[in-house]
């Protein structure tokens, strides 16, 4: 039988409520189905929900199983945050001060607090480097279309979801993108372009996903955080920057990365809209 269950929304990527980019989460979801999870997900019909559930890993304070309204992911970002705060305010215990440790597909993911925001590590890419395949590459371009030298790279940024990053010149030929989504069947497709010097953002990204069933994602973690240990390693960014995105949904998300010695360190600010319970 149905039961009623704790149920949060939060905004994630920004501390303006209504600018970033929201995820659902049901706190107690022990007991529920595959199929119960990925209703619930195709109901909300947002970007992804989340679930909660008692860790099997004994390192971990929770587990989480994301969905999108087409499919279960293995990880992502902007559902990380937003389940980690809401785990906190929902008075969940961690095993270490500080720091909170969820078990999803691919692992163990810390978060932990970055000043007034949470910030989690961002997971090693299970591939990376140029993409080879000419088709693949010819596809992008079609898809973002623009012209083949616009096209500065096109890199794997994967971290589970499967990302595929594009350079443009700039954040303003990134803004000024109308995507072939037809043309992009098959792809997890990440943008970046840089903005000029001296500005409160360093970065302008978007996130293309039409075989999720979100077209654009308004502020996307995951593709963040690949891009992060991308644009670091290869020095196009320095140890500290703020990427901006969402700009073309009405959006004004903002990711703060940062480089330590532990780790490339996502973080955003995590603003509560819904609290209440859903009968699951």
């Amino acid at each position: 039988m149905p039961e009623l269950r704790r149920f949060v929304q939060v905004d994630v990527f920004t501390a303006t409520p209504l600018k970033g980019n929201p995820l659902a989460v049901v706190v107690d979801a022990a007991g529920l189905s595959d199929d119960d999870m990925a209703a619930f997900a195709r109901w909300t019909n947002l970007s992804e929900t989340t679930f909660l559930l008692p860790p099997t890993d004994p390192a971990a304070d929770y587990r989480v199983r994301i969905f999108t309204p087409g499919g279960e992911l293995p990880f992502a970002g902007h559902p990380t945050l937003g389940s980690a705060h809401a785990f906190l305010a929902s008075g969940g215990d961690v095993k270490k001060p500080g720091e909170v440790v969820q078990q999803c597909a691919i692992g163990l993911v810390r978060v932990k607090r970055d000043g007034a925001r949470l910030a989690f590590a961002a997971p090693q890419l299970q591939r990376s480097g140029p993409v080879a395949e000419a088709a693949l590459r010819a596809q992008a371009i079609a898809a973002l279309r623009i012209a083949p030298e616009a096209l500065l790279d096109l890199v794997w940024v994967d971290n589970g979801p499967g990302w595929m990053a594009a350079r443009l010149p700039d954040a303003a030929t990134v803004q000024a993108l109308q995507p072939d989504f037809v043309a992009m069947q098959g792809l997890k497709l990440g943008v970046v372009g840089a903005w000029p010097a001296g500005g409160d953002c360093q970065f302008e990204v978007r996130a293309f996903v039409p075989d999720l069933g979100v077209p654009e994602d308004p502020v996307t973690g995951s593709l963040n955080a690949g891009l992060a240990l991308w644009l670091q390693g290869a020095g196009l960014a320095g140890d500290h920057y703020v990427a901006s995105q969402g700009a073309a949904l009405g959006r004004a998300g903002r990711v703060h990365v940062r480089r330590d010695a532990e780790a490339t360190w996502i973080g955003g600010d995590v603003t509560p809209l819904i609290h209440g319970q859903v009968r699951l």
